[in-house]
């Protein structure tokens, strides 16, 4: 690409799209001079990091948008790289919505919700986040067992008047049927916060003293009621460390560069716990994209919807110059010495395989030479030489930093600005002040230990599915790995009570907390006008954006969505193309023609759109065992959901049956009702309360109900 005019580029802040000669998007950056900054692409080559040399040389074009401010345009960086995932940029795929509880407060029977999305100042607390749905349940599931919160939506409690099952075994104190008093319920809803909150100490002490005050009284069911319960907690509460002596909510990120790629691990610390954790990898990356890789997470991972804590910690700050080689945790395979500890010699490296070492001056730890010695090196010999590859590092670092701080002062702005502008953003989705910063003491620094451990770990267990990932792009001639897999299939009978149910694979593993199914209504059992209407539905969603969507049919099932995605994704930008792949699974044919439904069959078929002939896919290769395996659990999902509404369906046929029950009454009461029992128990003035019921029509519900 030949240097642009200066006169031609902006000079205020902005956002620049790089384009290749296809028109397509390989590279979104900001700017607080947009001239300056793009300008300084065009320095000499040595000058340039090995990825902006490739860039540049792949760059036909580039385009600009003008922002208002540097805020404005660290928003709409992040904004158009979640979007267009550009090939040069550094992206993050996992921007799901992590779970967290929310307790209202301002409720006089609050309930315990989980929750993906913060509601900003809605006078509730939240409490997280938690990276697994599964896990958060299984808490919520215990936290309920030793505090009897409801479970009942609002409008179901206004509507109770008896209590619920769930109050006869002892797992709800029933505030609809006035069993507990508003002061008590607030009494136990403290307890909970303290709980989640992390000051289980003092949520003890308060139940001990409770539990001697009874026992006093002589109320000694009371006394052994809250014993229980202090020991269910400290059962609950065994396993937890406080990790900050002075409480503190903060998230701490650790970068840990290995010979695969870069890997960096989230530890979320809320009230002086450790929360929960996560991890990314990016393979391919080296020590060079180091910094582009914090600042660029940063940017995407943290949003309004997001828990974001007033402190963010990081190995080190991306836009200040002189980072050091220790900054970083680097994990080296061809270590010297077996054992020997990467503290024990102040050295950034951990002890890794086993290589015969080198002592003739023309190997490095990277790169041993072929020459083998007679003798094993000495201790001083072997410092010597790490202490040297030490120095190799550093100043490829140091060389990297040094075109990184070209590129700052071509940007016009200095690392304090860059700092700042990002502190405001998130402050601002905050509702609060946030700082980044890097460790301030040993507490700290632990926590960034645990966050480079957990990014390791999690590195090492992602080999397979990113091998598998690889498959899935090589099968489908894409340039990136298909790391997240959606399908979709349809379930009815006759045309009645269709469902579409969706399920989504990450990594090769289902994230079950993220299956979705839509009621279709007017397809009449027409496959193809279901999956029409579902793939509306499905831009109305929007993202998050699979890699791969697979629909469970044929070339007319997935024609059908193709059509219909293409009218609202496949625009003159994208030259047409979808911003993800597309195809459909469909079972094998018999010598006939017929669709083979034996079990065990390994020759599915995969179609994607423009080609009339299935991909050639090796019958029983792991790539498509995996997609059969997705395609079943879609199958499986969407059947069930199925089974369920026509099995409501067919009890409001029998209701319809009984006297003074017609459509419209049998789907009023589902409407007001979770369950059959919940009509049979319903008394006689619930019912009159449902709109458009009197008295006489009630009395007739009533008795209908009861002779069930």
């Amino acid at each position: 690409m030949e240097r642009p005019a200066p006169s031609a580029i902006p000079s205020t802040p902005g956002v620049y799209l790089y384009k290749d000669a296809s028109g397509r998007i390989i590279y979104v950056g900001k700017a607080r001079d947009l001239r300056k900054r793009v300008l300084s692409y065009f320095r000499p080559a040595d000058q340039l990091t090995a990825k902006t040399r490739a860039m540049i040389s792949k760059a036909a074009g580039i385009e600009f948008l003008t922002t208002n401010s540097e805020k404005e345009a660290l928003l709409l960086e992040a904004s158009l790289i979640k979007k267009h995932r550009p090939h040069y940029n550094i992206c993050l795929r996992d921007d799901k919505q992590y779970v967290m509880f929310r307790l209202s407060e301002r409720e006089p029977f609050p309930r315990l919700e989980i929750v993906r999305r913060m509601k900003k100042r809605d006078g509730a607390r939240y409490f997280g986040p938690f990276t697994s749905g599964l896990a958060a349940r299984e808490t919520w599931k215990t936290i309920h067992r030793l505090f009897p919160l409801r479970r009942c939506s609002d409008r179901a409690m206004k509507n109770r008047e008896t209590p619920c099952l769930y109050h006869h075994i002892h797992l709800c104190s029933a505030p609809c049927a006035d069993a507990v008093t508003p002061e008590e319920y607030a009494d136990m809803t403290r307890r909970v916060s303290l709980l989640l909150s992390g000051k289980s100490t003092e949520l003890i002490d308060l139940l001990r003293s409770a539990m001697e005050k009874a026992s006093d009284a002589l109320d000694f069911e009371r006394a052994a009621s809250l014993r229980d319960q202090i020991r269910a907690i400290e059962k609950t509460v065994e396993k937890q460390g406080i990790v900050l002596q002075n409480g503190g909510d903060m998230d701490v990120l650790g970068l840990v560069s290995l010979q695969e790629g870069l890997a960096l691990g989230v530890v979320f610390v809320r009230h002086g716990l450790v929360q929960d954790r996560s991890a990314f990898f990016w393979p391919g990356l080296g020590l060079e994209d180091a910094s582009e890789l914090l600042w660029s997470f940063l940017g995407q991972f943290y949003h309004a919807d997001r828990s974001i804590p007033p402190r963010i910690v990081l190995p080190y700050l991306p836009w200040t110059a002189g980072v050091s080689v220790p900054a970083l945790s680097v994990d080296s395979q061809s270590a010297l010495v077996t054992g020997m500890s990467s503290t024990s010699m102040g050295s950034p490296f951990l002890a890794g395989g086993d290589v015969t070492p080198c002592f003739c001056g023309e190997g490095t730890l990277n790169s041993p030479c072929e020459k083998k010695g007679e003798r094993e090196l000495t201790v001083v010999e072997q410092a010597a030489l790490m202490l040297a590859e030490q120095e190799r590092l550093e100043k490829e670092k140091q060389e990297t930093e040094k075109a990184a701080r070209a590129d700052r002062r071509e940007d016009g702005g200095t690392p304090e600005d860059g700092q700042a502008a990002l502190e405001a953003v998130l402050a601002e989705m905050r509702g609060g002040p946030v700082r980044i910063a890097v460790p301030r003491n040993e507490e700290e620094r632990r926590l960034l230990d645990m966050a480079r451990s957990n990014a390791r770990e999690a590195a090492k267990n992602r080999k397979d599915s990113a091998s598998l990932a690889d498959r899935l792009a090589s099968a489908f001639r894409c340039d990136r790995p298909v790391v997240r897999v959606e399908c979709a299939d349809v379930s009815h009978t006759g045309g009645e009570s269709t469902k579409v149910g969706a399920v989504i694979y990450e990594d090769g593993r289902p994230l079950k907390e993220d299956y979705r199914v839509w009621n279709i209504e007017g397809a009449g059992g027409d496959d193809y006008a279901a999956l029409t209407m579902w793939a509306k539905r499905r831009l109305e969603h929007g993202e998050p954006w699979p890699d791969l969507l697979l629909i469970d049919g044929g070339r007319g099932q997935l024609a059908a969505v193709d059509k219909i995605l293409r009218e609202e994704l496949a625009t003159d930008e994208n030259e047409g193309r979808l911003p993800f792949l597309l195809a459909g699974i469909a079972k094998a044919r018999d010598e006939r023609g017929h669709a083979d439904r034996r079990a065990g069959n390994v020759a599915d078929r995969i179609f994607v759109p423009g080609r009339s002939n299935p991909l050639p896919l090796r019958e029983g290769c792991p790539e498509l065992l995996f997609l059969q395996v997705v395609r079943d659990a879609a199958h499986d999902f969407s059947i069930g959901r199925h089974r369920q509404a026509r099995a409501k369906q067919a009890f409001s046929g029998e209701l319809q049956q009984l006297p003074g029950i017609g459509p419209k009454t049998a789907r009023l009461l589902w409407e007001h009702f979770d369950s059959v029992a919940d009509m049979k128990n319903a008394s006689l003035s619930r019912i009159m309360e449902l709109p458009g019921i009197g008295r006489k029509k009630a009395e007739a519900i009533f008795e209908s109900l009861k002779k069930m």
